[in-house]
């Protein structure tokens, strides 16, 4: 039987080359902006703190860089109808659409290669998705928070 050390570190492994295969190419947004970008379009609107929070970044880094998603015009600040006083951050339809088109690209990249695996191997992978999510739902809840995201 692996240990859990066995599974994440292989787990590691796995991930680190799957990424780098799919990466997008260069000039594209940072993962960070594409994750935030990508949580407000399929979310909805959110406080900074919290997407520093999600993100796992610092306040000031994730300022600079909702200003210059901001700047591209692909979020957007307003008024918290809940509380006037604060500031909440929504995708643009821009933002959307892209978060859209990004995902649609890695999904035509990836697809000739996942129909090019075995069936078992399909539905290995697909039954694998369940546990991965709720591993990374533990990651988000387990992991340090810089001092000012909090």
């Amino acid at each position: 039987m692996n240990t859990a050390l066995q599974v994440a570190e292989e787990l590691d492994a796995v991930v680190a080359g799957f990424l780098l295969c799919v990466r997008g190419q260069r000039g594209e947004l940072s993962p960070t902006a594409a994750a935030i970008l990508g949580r407000l379009a399929r979310v909805g609107p959110a406080r900074e703190v919290d997407l520093a929070t999600y993100a796992c970044i610092s306040q000031p880094a994730m300022s600079t860089l909702v200003a210059r998603l901001c700047d591209q015009g692909l979020v957007r600040r307003e008024r918290d109808p809940a509380d006037r006083r604060a500031v909440v951050l929504s995708a643009t339809p821009d933002g959307a659409r892209l978060v859209d088109c990004r995902r649609a690209e890695r999904a035509a990249r990836l697809a000739p290669s996942v129909a090019a695996l075995p069936e078992q191997d399909l539905r290995a992978i697909a039954a694998a998705m369940p546990a991965l999510n709720r591993l990374i739902g533990e990651l988000r809840r387990s992991r340090p928070q810089p001092e000012d995201a909090r």
